[in-house]
């Protein structure tokens, strides 16, 4: 039977109010769509940009603990889909043993990828400028969300989408992935790149994302050595925030169609 539930999963900088129109396209095909918010981030974007307190205290492994729990109750393996820092929630998912397939959508990379285009050292310049940010919640400014996630987008759209959808992140975290790689031993982001019981996993990139460049998802997918479906795609003109950029549909259909195709 195929699978018949979709997990929508968020990355930093935003909640899951960035899967709005994912939801209910998904939900108007028929699926049964959840798209869970990291503990803590259960309020609305206004709330925690006036009080960034629960940003502060995520970790990575509480966040795929939760997730965990979650798709332990589905009555059956869902499709994971990440975005940005979620793709890489979604490889660690997949790793674990969970999902059907896996689309990991601008992803983040997992322990490992040592690939760092300066474009992405300039969008996460704003925490990784200071040690200090390591304790704190960091917000973007809409110049630096704007080279981050918006950059081939209209400016009064992606001032939009900034007020809409921009909430700070947690330093601790995005120093985190930077260290993983000079650091002894599995840190929080480690997958198993040899595990051949693992879903397929599809990656996805837009050619113009200054945080997640095409190289670092090609560097991502090339890790991977077993024996199961591991894919990429690359959608020419698309930035950062994918998921909301002209032309979604046609990448959200695609995508689901893949693992459909694959679980």
């Amino acid at each position: 039977m195929p699978a018949d539930t979709i997990v929508l999963v968020h990355g930093f900088w935003v909640t899951p109010r960035s899967w709005e129109h994912w939801i209910t396209h998904y939900e108007a095909r028929g699926f049964k769509v959840l798209a869970p918010a990291y503990r803590g981030f259960e309020v609305e974007v206004e709330s925690l940009n006036a009080d960034p307190g629960p940003v502060t205290k995520v970790t990575v492994p509480a966040i795929i603990e939760h997730l965990e729990t979650i798709i332990r109750g589905l009555d059956a393996p869902p499709i994971i889909i990440g975005h940005s820092a979620g793709g890489a929630f979604t490889q660690i998912l997949l790793d674990h043993g969970f999902g059907a397939a896996g689309v990991a959508m601008n992803s983040a990379p997992t322990e490992g990828v040592r690939v760092v285009p300066l474009s992405q050292v300039k969008s996460t310049f704003p925490v990784l400028k200071s040690p200090a940010n390591r304790h704190k919640a960091i917000p973007l400014t809409f110049e630096q969300w704007n080279y981050a996630f918006t950059n081939t987008f209209p400016d009064d759209e992606a001032r939009r989408l900034y007020e809409r959808y921009a909430i700070p992140a947690s330093g601790a975290i995005v120093w985190g992935g930077v260290l993983a790689n000079f650091q002894p031993g599995h840190q929080d982001t480690w997958v198993d790149y040899k595990n051949d019981a693992r879903a397929p996993l599809l990656f996805v990139s837009g050619s113009e994302d200054h945080i997640m460049p095409p190289e670092v998802q090609r560097s991502n997918a090339k890790h991977y050595k077993s024996n199961t479906v591991t894919e990429i795609r690359e959608y020419d003109g698309y930035a950062h925030l994918l998921p909301a950029q002209d032309g979604w549909e046609l990448i959200a259909d695609e995508v689901l169609d893949w693992a459909l195709e694959h679980s």
